[in-house]
């Protein structure tokens, strides 16, 4: 069973995730699936995989068989698990807790060559309300606080298989990171009684230096203290907390701005490694001053000493020059 364990320090909580690879010689010799000559997520293969959770595939086509387009499958080695109580626990001044979570893989497409920017607009929304449908589920439960959706892409983003596909983490706390963006928005509520996330964006569309793109409903731009060369940042021009709450209309939207942004990475760039996440609202309850949205971070430059001991990011392209970069990219 996997723990959770808060650091008395930061107050920042650590999973041990005592059933993955943990000794040296598991870390030199692993190898997934894929490596060794069969994608478990192609067509064929479901077999390779626990069964699905959730499916959209053509009718009369039975499940964990082929004839679907989006597939969404627990994790076989998951950081958090299902099964099991929290049991809240201390030792010594020490706080933990079981591993309880959900942990999941969103298989985006049977393609295993389609990046997720190549598929059609459409193809997007479907993965998008797969998002959607998981997370309407597992705030059911009411062990789960907090829902994480990432993308790895490229392996030293942390992708250890090929085949576009991307993840669903459900925590019983909420994440540090995340915790700091909603004090902040707090913080900014009280002393002006608007949302940060929504006057950021009317500067930004007002000024025009950091915009990359705009369509009817959402705005990608390149933050103002970017931590990482070109990295972007996809948000509703609308206010909300909930990223699960998007209607269909606006899931296709939103479809539209991802790939344009994705695109547009993707070219001027040269297909980078990066990383997405997206930030939304804790389940339990609707934090009204933070504002959803989803964070594009291509993998340039490493992480190292400086960073890790002061918390400060160094990145070399101003996101101003970033921004113009990606406007310019024809996708």
């Amino acid at each position: 069973m996997p723990e959770l364990r808060k650091d008395p320090i930061t107050g920042r909580w650590v999973i041990i995730a005592s059933d993955r690879p943990k000794r040296p010689e598991d870390f030199l010799k692993y190898e997934a699936p894929e490596m060794i000559g069969k994608c478990p997520f192609e067509p064929g293969h479901e077999e390779m995989t626990p069964p699905e959770i959730l499916a959209f595939r053509d009718k009369e086509t039975a499940a964990n068989k082929p004839g679907w387009t989006v597939r969404v499958v627990p994790n076989r080695h998951p950081a958090l698990r299902v099964e099991g109580e929290l049991d809240r626990r201390g030792e010594g001044m020490f706080d933990l807790m079981n591993g309880i979570g959900a942990h999941e893989i969103i298989i985006e497409t049977p393609d295993h060559d389609l990046k997720l920017e190549d598929q059609p607009p459409e193809g997007i929304a479907a993965v998008l309300r797969a998002y959607r449908e998981r997370s309407h589920d597992l705030r059911k439960d009411a062990r789960f606080k907090y829902i994480l959706i990432f993308r790895n892409h490229g392996e030293p983003a942390g992708a250890m298989l090929q085949h576009p596909h991307s993840q669903l983490m459900a925590m019983p706390v909420v994440p540090k990171r995340v915790q700091e963006e909603i004090n902040g928005a707090k913080q900014y509520f009280k002393m002006r009684e608007r949302c940060v996330f929504c006057d950021m964006i009317r500067e930004e569309l007002a000024a025009r230096k950091r915009v990359v793109l705009e369509n009817e409903g959402f705005v990608v731009l390149a933050p103002f203290a970017s931590r990482f060369p070109f990295e972007t940042w996809v948000l509703p021009k609308k206010h909300s907390g909930d990223f699960a709450a998007m209607d269909d209309a606006a899931i296709l939207v939103c479809a539209r701005a991802f790939k344009e942004a994705l695109k547009r990475t993707t070219q001027v760039l040269t297909d980078p490694p990066y990383n997405f996440v997206i930030h939304t609202s804790p389940l339990q309850e609707n934090e009204d001053e933070l504002h959803w949205h989803a964070e594009i971070i291509p993998r340039l430059t490493r992480v190292a000493g400086f960073e890790w001991g002061t918390g400060f990011y160094i990145n070399p392209t101003p996101p101003e020059e970033a921004a113009d970069f990606l406007r310019s990219a024809q996708p």
